[in-house]
């Protein structure tokens, strides 16, 4: 089985194009799929896997307590390796096939009020390390990026006259966002008197570089932006979503148009864009609650 495993994740890499992202997404999902079908059914090869045991591995998912999201992202990671194993040839028939992927729940997203976002932007850029932060933040805040799309940014994607920066999202769809004042303002301080130091006389295309001069990863991200969260004094829980979450929130608050948020975002589904909408009624509702006299 893990041959066949192999042989899919070489086909999404080669064939597919898919990201690193996503390739560990697959893996890790597969893996744990036919670590279950091996250990707790006795089966090692998949001509012997048939739709009673991929029904038995989502109700032991469900077990676990995984939520329903991730319940459908894993069925459909199943779909796609038990699809690639009928066009190969190695099985006859499909046993993911006639499986309702359960309905995902619809969170609604966690968001940071202005004044987070003015307290979260208010780093002073002293050094070079405080500029690459002041620069990245703003950058976030104002285009709504996601952190993988952040840190692969290129010095040639920025086009600061015109007021924009380029990016690859999933699929490696490109995309133009405008850029603020603000952020372009960060962003040249950081290009002028921040990155060269960081450079270390070494050549990079990376726009965001680590203090060592290599580019920095989604991981090293998430700690700059909890170690600024804590100085700046928010408590409350905060990633590098929460940013484009409420860019987004933000946007559609000061009369955005809904289509505009969705091309900005990436989204290829309005639908996903519209969850924001109901973020936006949620904190109405809340506002009038606690202002109206009769509410």
């Amino acid at each position: 089985m893990n041959d066949a495993l192999n042989d899919f994740l070489h086909y999404l890499r080669i064939e597919r194009g898919l990201s690193d992202n996503t390739l560990s997404s697959y893996k890790r999902d597969l893996t744990q799929y036919l670590t279950f079908l091996s250990k707790e059914k006795g089966i090692s090869g998949v001509h012997e896997i048939a739709r009673t045991q991929v029904l038995q591995y989502l109700h032991h998912l469900n077990d676990l307590d995984r939520s329903q999201a991730t319940i459908a992202r894993t069925l459909s990671s199943i779909r796609a390796f038990h699809q690639f194993l009928i066009r190969e040839r190695l099985v006859e028939e499909d046993a993911s096939l006639h499986i309702e992927t359960p309905k995902k729940e619809r969170k609604l997203p966690k968001i940071l009020s202005m004044d987070d976002v003015d307290s979260l932007l208010s780093i002073s850029p002293t050094d070079p390390l405080s500029m690459r932060n002041k620069a990245m933040l703003e950058m976030l805040y104002a285009t709504g990026l996601r952190v993988t799309e952040l840190v692969s940014l290129k010095v040639s994607d920025l086009h600061l006259t015109m007021g924009f920066v380029r990016c690859f999202g999933k699929g490696g769809k490109e995309r133009i966002i405008p850029l603020g004042q603000m952020a372009k303002e960060s962003i040249e301080t950081y290009l002028s008197h921040g990155r060269p130091t960081l450079m270390k006389q070494k050549a990079s295309d990376y726009l965001f570089l680590n203090h060592r001069g290599g580019p920095l990863t989604r991981q090293g991200f998430w700690k700059i932006l909890k170690a600024v969260a804590r100085e700046v004094g928010i408590t409350k829980e905060i990633t590098p979503h929460t940013l484009r979450h409420s860019f987004a929130t933000h946007l559609l608050e000061n009369g955005a148009d809904l289509r505009a948020v969705q091309e900005m975002l990436g989204h290829a589904d309005i639908s996903t864009t519209q969850i924001y909408t109901h973020v936006t009624k949620t904190r109405l509702t809340d506002v009038y609650r606690s202002y109206h006299p009769r509410a």
